[in-house]
């Protein structure tokens, strides 16, 4: 047959048909995909101009009416500004806490409407209520309870306004009607006060700009924006699209609650996809008291672990910032209970964290282990020069030994660790960081294969079981011996201990001490053939714990049938 003949081209038409199919189906797919993106608020933002970006923190409410108590209960919110809307999760009304963060752009409309819900078998009504956002000052984090205005009970809520493209300058505050104003000295030293003891004081920051970001898409393009946090104030810059090196050029002022805290600032980029996805470009933890005032200096991102450095030609980002806080009310803000953080990230399992927290449980015991086996060797003179000596430092100790020193021996340990690392917090290239990553990545993947990992695990496991066990039998104990479960341990004990108090008050304590370690040392002279003990161990092992007690039970015994003729004891 000839293959260019007419009837050779012609094609099937059940393949016809299938190829006609799947081009209606591939039309019908785009249509949808086309009515998604012009309908979805995240798109909408690209072709409308919105003036800031309001990021919400929704938190809790209180005091909320009752509703019926009728099926599934669920308490929502449903917030409003413009053509703009958001819908909170549902959460129980018992206990109505979302701590839930979203964002909405900002047009014309600065009226926010929120309204609570609770839907049962049919939606109630709880109130609402209308934030003027127009008299909220921008590029600050504002802590609101708002209350219900057609209902009873109040919502509580973080709101901040961020992102525009005016830049707001360090010694100026920006106004809602975008005038400058300068600050007033009362204002801008309101934080040394003494009235107010949560504020103790003020964090300024520049983010001038950053250099050497990596591309997270597939066109190479980076639309890079820069987001603050310090405890729960949140603040974003606007975005520079199209460059791997942008320039914000924007200064924050943050109110500072507790000076132990760090600002983390997160590089992100502003394309959908990536933002779904969570992912940033780079991070960066700065503890606050580590901050040098109007120092203007590069600082090296991380990634998303905090550890490495972040992809890209060595991503780094310039700040400039200054702290100024009370002495006084920062070293009373201490005592007392650390900022709630409302968002956080739930807690995920990470196999080589729990086998670092395992390996450092197993050190602790370790080093247990080991002093109680120096102490021993102390004791039984193996050493006859160390003995001397440890016998002559106690005795010289409990002899000149007051209470008032007490204090001063728990800063023996500060005192030690200022002088022998105090030097430790040295800055490290990235570059080396970088190397001796990959080179212990590459000794750890040829030396340790999955199966000595593993034994490594059960090796830790065991030791931590054995550990916590001999833990966990020496307070039962301790508990029986309390509960007189065997009364002639618990008489002797507190014989034992009204004796010793008798001791305490009659004889002073430096002297007992100073008897007990020469009895302690001289147990090895008295007894050349005793075996190395712990006294009071010794005598609560003699205690049983509740393991030992449950063998120690006594079942009841069964009355034998005598007569087994007789049918009404049988019965």
């Amino acid at each position: 047959m000839d293959p260019m003949s007419p009837t050779a081209l012609v094609v099937p038409n059940q393949l016809m048909g299938r190829i006609g199919s799947g081009l209606s189906l591939i039309r019908d797919h785009g249509k949808k995909v086309q009515k998604y993106l012009l309908k979805n608020k995240k798109f909408e933002v690209v072709k409308r101009s919105w003036t800031s970006i309001v990021n919400i923190v929704l938190i809790e409410a209180k005091d909320l009416p009752d509703a019926p108590a009728n099926g599934s209960s669920g308490l929502y919110c449903k917030f409003k500004l413009g053509n703009e809307s958001h819908k909170s999760k549902q959460v129980n009304k018992s206990k109505p806490v979302w701590r839930e963060r979203f964002n909405l752009y900002l047009y014309e409309d600065s009226s926010l409407e929120v309204n609570v819900w609770h839907k049962t078998k049919q939606k109630n009504f709880m109130g609402r209520c209308v934030i003027d956002l127009s008299q909220l000052e921008k590029e600050k984090t504002h802590d609101l309870w708002s209350e219900l205005d057609c209902g009873f009970g109040s919502v509580h809520m973080l709101i901040t306004l961020s992102g525009s493209e005016r830049c707001i300058s360090a010694d100026n505050v920006l106004t809602t009607n975008g005038v400058h104003h300068e600050t007033s000295t009362e204002d801008k030293f309101n934080w040394y006060k003494l009235d107010d003891w949560t504020n103790v004081g003020e964090l300024s920051v520049t983010v001038h700009g950053a250099k050497g970001l990596s591309a997270l898409n597939i066109s190479g393009n980076v639309n890079a924006f820069c987001v603050l946090e310090l405890d729960n104030s949140r603040i974003q810059t606007h975005t520079v699209r199209g460059t791997s090196e942008p320039t914000w050029n924007k200064t924050f002022t943050f109110c500072v609650n507790d000076v132990t805290s760090a600002l983390d600032i997160a590089v992100l980029d502003e394309s959908i996809l990536q933002s779904m996805k969570g992912e940033t470009i780079g991070k960066i933890s700065i503890p606050l008291l580590r901050i040098n005032n109007n120092e203007k200096r590069w600082y090296a991102l991380k990634d998303r672990s905090k550890r490495h450095s972040a992809r890209g030609n060595c991503p780094r980002i310039l700040l400039e910032m200054s702290l100024v806080w009370n002495p006084v009310k920062a070293s009373m803000r201490v005592l007392t209970p650390k900022e709630t953080k409302y968002i956080l990230k739930p807690a995920k399992f990470d196999i080589p964290l729990l086998y670092n927290n395992l390996k450092y449980i197993k050190d602790i015991f370790k080093v247990f282990h080991n002093g109680n086996e120096h102490l021993k060797r102390l004791f039984e003179w193996e050493n006859q020069e160390k003995s001397t000596m440890a016998l002559i430092g106690w005795l010289s100790f409990w002899y000149f030994f007051r209470m008032w020193m007490t204090p001063l021996l728990l800063v023996l340990p500060f005192f030690h660790y200022w002088l022998t690392q105090r030097n430790n917090n040295a800055l490290v290239p990235v570059c080396q960081i970088d190397d001796d990553y990959i080179e212990e990545e590459q000794d750890t993947k040829d030396e340790k294969t999955i199966k000595t990992r593993l034994s490594e695990l059960q090796d830790l496991t065991l030791t931590i079981k054995n550990g916590i066990d001999y833990v966990v039998s020496l307070l039962e104990r301790i508990k029986n011996l309390v509960n007189f479960s065997v009364p002639y341990l618990s008489y002797l004990a507190i014989v034992s201990l009204i004796g010793l108090s008798i001791a305490f008050y009659i004889i002073p304590v430096n002297y007992l001490f100073m008897a007990f370690g020469i009895y302690k040392f001289t147990r090895k002279f008295l007894n050349p053939t005793r075996v190395p003990n712990n006294d009071i161990l010794d005598f609560i092992s003699r205690v049983p714990d509740d393991e030992i007690l449950k063998q120690w039970r006594e079942l009841k015994v069964p009355e034998p049938n005598l007569n087994p003729s007789d049918p009404t004891k049988s019965r």
